[in-house]
Formats: structure tokens, sequence, C-alpha cells
């Protein structure tokens, strides 16, 4: 964009399509991330880690560590007291008694270079006496199955409700309904359906990073997070601190997928702070990314629904159980996914749901885009077209006879508003009209389409935000919100600002968030930048309004009603020539009752779910449910077993599309991100229980030629509580990608998929006839069998 376009009045601050205003800065290679950080005198950390997956430690000795050269400090379990979670509290933040994954710190050391940090981490005399590890939740939820955590029963509850125990961190359960009725029923088919799911990498390009200084009694963590409240939380409870005396500053961000919404690095940096007395920095090497990340979990899915032969689906049962890993984590809030996905898309009879988190000896799990729905949406999907298969219906026709609409009950007994996926067929329909679902290209290769649907939420509340007048005429937004790279503080916010001060956008300054400065934020993740910091900026920018037209109208001796907010003035609506510069309005006020400020506020409205129906959730109903359609054509190569995507399409619900540029961009990454986790990303766990994938030559994920055109249709007007009827756009945009690959490959082939990556060796070998339902007899019959004895709610 040019100077002069750029000093020219805005039309529309609303539905614009305007550039990052980052952009330029991250091209040229300026702009500064938290791994580009340094401060004078500062010291670097190197974590010690545990070499096995399960063993009681007997003896760690650090002496010859710090005796060596540069050595400055080393801190281990006695330096930390503290223990953290988030439905539970189980994480040490380093292995105390017992070590519980193959990576798992053990001590951390501060030295004057890097290298001599790594050195004294070697040097560390560590005693273990290995114990069998568990390293899948098959062998987790054996009967005779050690107990990876003994005192289970005394880990504190920071969230009510869950069942827990022995080997299961958390379940979370849905019943509405009679399902033993609807499965009884003469006039029903029951399908069943098994699925079995990897982990996947986030792979953020700035790994997990952050500078700790120690002043005045108190932390300033400068660190590349998604949450700088939750890394303040953390940082103090692990560290035995009150909150108040850590302060978190966030810098510009390398990415994150749910990577950062966790504490990673922190607590270790300021342990060696207060040590030392010394700023420190402590960065994940790749090979400590792709080792210890919080990938997404694998997972293990059994889904069995009775559906009469009109497509009346009458009652559905499902298990999922998710590896949490050594430690819970997220994973018992992610459990919640398990009732908006399975028990989405379509309208249900009955339904009785089980998600569970399984502890295993491995890397523990965590968020990332669209969590647990990612492949909760493929195994429904793939289930659904059994389903047409069994009961001989097109799936299409299927899928628009029973689509969630107006007044619908979800899994959980609320009451869905607008019909929102129905009209979104037709939208894919006009673009791409049904036709056949497979057949023989003239190359030899096999075609596959296939159409889904998916149904996610936008995570809201609670969020606070702040805006503050300049005597330039310029307004800053003050919030703890962080650009990962959505946009949403480089271009949504900055817009919803200027759309309700009557500036342009680029006269909107935006405060990078300090837990200091700004009020309490969830963070950056499910959506919710856009909506609960936008909703709580137009409840700061109305205080901020109000208190300029009663200036202004002192100034124009005019009514306030008689004001109008436009292209930085305040103007007498049908007097040309009556009107005063925001600027000059924010010089009096500063000079007659100082400076014009507003703050503004939001959460969730709370939903109601039927009561009695959810167990264990930590979000019972959603607030704002967003929608997905996903159409795509692939061609399978019978011989390499290779998978081309064809073409790639999509309408996304967005409510109402703040800047429609910026809405496609994310959902042209969401569906390459997708693509990797459909058809490359594969995380493979050996005997030692370390992650082979130990870097980017050994994990694959998608590349430049890769990369597929996506066809992109914004639906707008869906119900919406978000600021100006906007929806979260960020997260949506993976949720249905394994889907519609799994459902594709499987119309090209002929053969029943049931697992995800649909790599080329996983491909050749459905086409033998050798890729059947995993067989997971560890998921029983009876839904409930799995929770261990001794299990308590």
């Amino acid at each position: 964009m040019t100077a002069e376009a750029l000093d020219a009045p805005f039309p529309a601050a609303i539905g614009a399509d305007l550039p990052r205003r980052d952009a330029r800065d991250k091209l040229l290679g300026r702009t500064r991330f938290t791994v580009d950080r340094a401060h004078p005198g500062m010291l670097h950390a190197a974590l010690c880690r545990a070499d096995v997956a399960r063993a009681r430690i007997k003896r760690i000795d650090t002496a010859a560590a710090r005796a060596m050269p540069g050595v400055r400090a080393v801190v281990t379990a006695a330096d930390a007291p503290g223990l953290y979670g988030v439905g539970i509290a189980d994480h040490p933040l380093f292995a105390v008694d017992e070590v519980r994954f193959n990576g798992e710190p053990l001590a951390a050391i501060a030295a004057d270079t890097l290298a001599q940090a790594q050195a004294a981490a070697a040097a560390i005399e560590v005693e273990l006496e290995p114990l069998p590890p568990v390293l899948t939740m098959a062998e987790a939820l054996a009967p005779d199955a050690p107990l990876l955590h003994r005192n289970w029963r005394n880990y504190e509850e920071l969230v009510p409700g869950g069942a827990r125990g022995g080997n299961v961190a958390w379940e979370a359960t849905v019943v509405r309904g009679d399902t033993d009725a609807a499965f009884a029923r003469a006039d029903v088919t029951v399908v069943e359906s098994c699925f079995r799911v990897g982990r996947q990498n986030q792979l953020a390009m700035e790994p997990r990073a952050c500078v700790v200084t120690f002043e005045d009694g108190r932390f300033l963590i400068e660190t590349s997070t998604q949450a700088p409240w939750s890394v303040r939380a953390a940082t103090a409870r692990l560290l035995g601190v009150a909150p108040s005396e850590v302060r978190v500053i966030v810098p510009a961000v390398g990415g994150g997928f749910g990577l950062k919404f966790e504490f990673a690095v922190e607590p270790f940096a300021a342990l060696l702070a207060r040590a030392t007395g010394r700023p420190v920095r402590l960065a994940n090497s790749r090979r400590d990314e792709m080792l210890t990340s919080l990938a997404r979990e694998n997972a293990e899915i059994r889904i069995r629904s009775a559906v009469t032969a009109e497509g009346e689906i009458a009652g559905r049962e499902a298990v999922v159980l998710m590896d949490c890993g050594a430690y819970g984590g997220e994973q018992p809030f992610l459990t919640t996914m398990t009732a908006h996905t399975l028990g989405g898309n379509y309208r249900l009879g009955s339904v009785k749901l089980a998600s569970r988190a399984v502890y295993t000896n491995t890397a523990p799990t965590g968020a990332f885009r669209a969590c647990n729905g990612t492949y909760n949406t493929f195994a429904l999907e793939r289930h659904t077209d059994e389903i047409c298969a069994a009961i001989g219906m097109d799936p299409l026709d299927f899928r628009r006879r029973n689509v969630i609409g107006d007044g619908a009950l979800g899994s959980t007994g609320q009451v869905f508003q607008g019909d929102v996926l129905d009209p979104m067929l037709d939208r894919m329909a006009a673009l791409h009209p049904p036709g056949p679902r497979s057949k023989t290209l003239p190359d030899g290769r096999l075609w596959g389409r296939a159409t889904v649907v998916g149904t996610w939420f936008v995570f809201v509340g609670p969020s606070a935000a702040a805006v503050n007048l300049n005597p330039d005429g310029t307004a800053t937004l003050v919030t703890s919100g962080v650009e990962i790279g959505s946009g949403s503080m480089m271009q949504a916010l900055p817009q919803i600002v200027a759309n309700a001060l009557g500036l342009r956008p680029q006269d909107v300054v935006i405060r990078a968030a300090d837990t200091d400065s700004a009020g309490y934020d969830v963070g950056v993740g499910g959506g919710r930048q856009t909506v609960s910091l936008g909703v709580a900026g137009e409840a700061a920018c109305a205080e901020v309004r109000a208190k300029i037209l009663k200036h202004a109208g002192e100034m124009l001796e005019a009514a306030e009603a008689d004001l109008e907010l436009a292209d930085g003035h305040v103007a007498v609506v049908g007097v040309p020539g009556m009107r005063v510069s925001i600027a000059e309005v924010a010089q009096r006020a500063q000079g007659i009752g100082g400076p014009i400020s507003g703050s503004g506020a939001f959460t969730g409205p709370g939903t109601a779910a039927m009561p009695g129906c959810a167990a264990g959730h930590m979000i019972e109903a959603l607030d704002l449910p967003v929608f997905a359609v996903h159409d795509a054509e692939v061609a399978v190569d019978p011989e390499t077993g290779h998978v081309e995507v064809l073409r790639y399409s999509v309408v996304q619900d967005v409510g109402r599309a703040i800047n429609p540029r910026a809405i496609r961009n994310q959902v042209q990454g969401g569906v390459v991100q997708g693509l990797g986790y459909a058809l490359h990303e594969e995380i493979t766990i050996g005997p030692d229980g370390r992650i082979r994938q130990d870097g980017l030559e050994s994990y694959r994920v998608p590349l430049a030629r890769d990369t597929v055109p996506v066809e992109i249709e914004l639906y707008e007007g869906a119900p919406s509580l978000g600021p100006l009827g906007a929806k979260g756009a960020g997260e949506i945009p993976i949720l249905n990608v394994a889907a519609v690959m799994g459902c594709a490959v499987a119309n090209a082939t002929g053969r029943p998929v049931h697992e995800i990556p649909l790599t080329p060796p996983r491909v050749l070998a459905l086409l033998e006839g050798e890729g059947g339902p995993p067989e997971l007899p560890h998921i029983a019959q009876d839904w409930r069998a799995n929770l261990l004895p001794g299990a308590e709610r």
C-alpha cells in the first residue's frame, strides 16, 4: 500500500481487506522475537533431562556440575515445591522420586555461555533404577498395569467434577436420553466403527523461549507465549510465590498453534534468575521441541450409532481415549471437546459419550489447533459414511437430513439457534454440484470426492481491554492479547476500535501484552481473540466515545445526539463545516478534566446445558458454535500409495468478516496444516519411550510443493455474540481436513479408512486389504469399563 493510500481516509474499517501492519518488518527480518532478546550480563541456561521413560530416582549429584567453568547456579526439585496442572495439579517442574517420561527435566543450570551450561548439564551424576515403561494406552489400561501416579488421590483437583482413577487422569461423560432403548429398537441398524490417530507436532517456527530477570523481589519474564496470565500463574505456583511477584511481557511470537498455551521454560529460568541475580535466557533447540513438545495427542475412538432406514439417528455411543502422556496437562480440559464434536454435526435422539485422558510414560501432550476436534471429526464423518453404506442412503442426502440446526439439541442438551450448516451445504453445492464420488482416471489413478461438515466453537471469555485516546487523535488499545500470527492484534482489533471511534485502523496503536498494565485474559486460543477482546474493546470504546461526544458537544455547542464520529472528526449531522478533529477534543479534555480513556470486560454468557447431562466438562455448552463445510477431490496412485489433492474447497461460517483477506489467509494455512496431519505427519515412539522424529529430517511436514490452493467461500449472517456479529476464524479451518481426506480416499479406493495419516505405505496396505479397523480390545463394550477400580468422581 502506498503512503498516499495510508494517509487517505478509509471508507469503512469493517469488511476491508487491510494488509498486516507487521508484515514488512517480518519479511525483512526486523521483528525481534523472544529468541532474539539479550540483556547485559545475561546468563544462558540448559536442562539436564532423563534418558529413560520410567525409573526411580536414587541419586542426583550436582557437585561436579557446580564446579565447572562459567557455572553460576544449579537448581533441582528441592528449589521448586509446587505442582501444576489444568484440571488436576499432578505436574512437578522437575522429576520428583520417579522419572515418568524420556526427556523429563532433572535439573537446570545457568552459566556464562550456552556451551558451558550444556557441558555442566551433561556432568550431573544421575543414578536411576529403571522400571518397565508403560508406553501405550492399552498397556496403561490393562488390569495388571502399574500405577504411573501412585499418589493420584492426593493431587489437588483444580476443577471439580471429573472422574479419576488409576491411570485414567480424567474422564468427562455425557448421558442424554436412553441409548439402551435406542439400540434395542427393532427398526434400527447398528453401525460400529473404530479409529486410531497419531500425534502431531505444532512445529512453531520460533521455539519456546524466555528471558527472565529478578529485581526488587519480582520476576520479569519476557516469553514467547499465547497465554501470559497462565505463565504468570504457573510460575508463581511452581516456585511458591505470590502471582503478583511475577510480571510477564510478550514480544512478537513466532507461532504457537496451542504449543505455547501452557508454561514451558519460564519457571526454570525464573529459578536461575533468582539464584544468580542476573538475567537468564532459556530457549529450546529444535530437537528439544520435537522430543518434548506438547504435541496433539494420539487417540483411539470407538463409536456406534443406531439408525433407522429413513436416516434418523436414534442413539449414539462413543468412547474416546486420549493419550495425555506422563502428566494430565491440558487434557482434562480437552476431554470436554468430545461432547461437542462426536456429539455435534448431527441431530441425535439419545447420546452417551465418555472421553478419557490416559497416563503413559511418554512426553506430555497438549492443545493443537482445533484440539481433539480434528480426529473426532475424522472419526464422525468416516462413521457417517459407513452408516450411509449400511442403510443404502446417499451421504450428502443423509447429511442434509440430519445436520444440526435451529432448535436442535446438542449432545449436552443445549438448544442451537439458527440454521447454518444446511445453507452452507447449499453454498458448496452451488460451487460444485453433487456428482460421482469415485472413478478411475485415464492415467490409472483412483479418483475420489467427499463432502464433510464440522461443528466447532469459539472459546469466548474472559477478557479485559482498555482504550486510551491520545492527544494526537490516535487511540491505544491495551490488552493481554498476543499476536501469534493469526493477525487479530494486527488487523481485526484495530479495525473494530477504529470503527467505534471514527478513526483509521492505522491510527489505533496496539500495546504489547504485559500483565502489569493490562487486565486478565485467558490467552490466545480457541478462536477467541477477535471475539472476546473485540467485545471488551467495543465496551471500552463506548466509554471513550461518550466522553468524546460530551466534550465535542461543548466545543460545537451542539447536542450529543446530533453528533457523529467519522474520518477522525466529530461533526454535527447535516451541517457541513460544523466539525472538530478528535485530536482537538482529546487535547481539550486533557487540559480541563484529564485524558480520555475507557475500559471494558467480557466473558461468555454461559449457555445452558440440560441439567445432569454432562460430568467432568469445563465447557458444558457452546456459547458460540461455528461451522464449516469442506469438499475435496483426490487422486490415489495404486502403485505408490501417494495421495494427490486435486481440488479443495471450503465454506466457512464467519458470522461477519471483519477482514476477509485475513480470514482467507487463515483458511489457506489451516487447510495446509491439516493436510500435513491427514497425509504426512507421524510421530512414533521407540521402546525406550523416546520420540523417534527428533528433527525436520525425520518429521515430514507439508512443503511448498504440497501447498494446495484453497477455494474459499465466507458464509456470513449466522447468529453471533461477537463484535459486529463476528466469529473467530483462526482455529476451525483445520477441523475438517482429515475427515474430508479420509472420506475422499475411502471413496477413491473403495476401502474403509480407519487410521491417519494416510502415508503411502498405509494407503498401499489399504489397497491390499490390510487396512481394516484397528483392534481396540481395551475399549470395552461397557462404556464405563475402562475406568480402573478406585475411580472417584
